[in-house]
């Protein structure tokens, strides 16, 4: 299915960059803005954003490395 009629960008294509990304170092943080930069390509005009990041969620390879879980401090409690 294609998700960005302006780069021509595909779910597979969204999903392959993931998997490759993932595979070559498990610690980073995929973005969108990756995804465009391993495929070569650039956002242009951000109709396709909810379908790109949906198809993003959709992908077992997508979640926070673990290292990088819980590094939010707990929420301040007002006095």
């Amino acid at each position: 299915m294609i998700v960005c009629h302006c780069q021509n960008i595909s779910d597979r294509d969204i999903h392959a960059a993931i998997d490759w990304m993932r595979a070559s170092d498990p610690a980073t943080i995929i973005t969108p803005g990756k995804i465009y930069h391993a495929l070569g390509k650039s956002a242009d005009c951000g109709g396709c954003m909810p379908v790109f990041l949906s198809t993003m969620r959709s992908n077992g390879n997508l979640e926070i490395p673990a290292t990088l879980r819980d590094l939010r401090s707990p929420a301040r409690k007002e006095a």
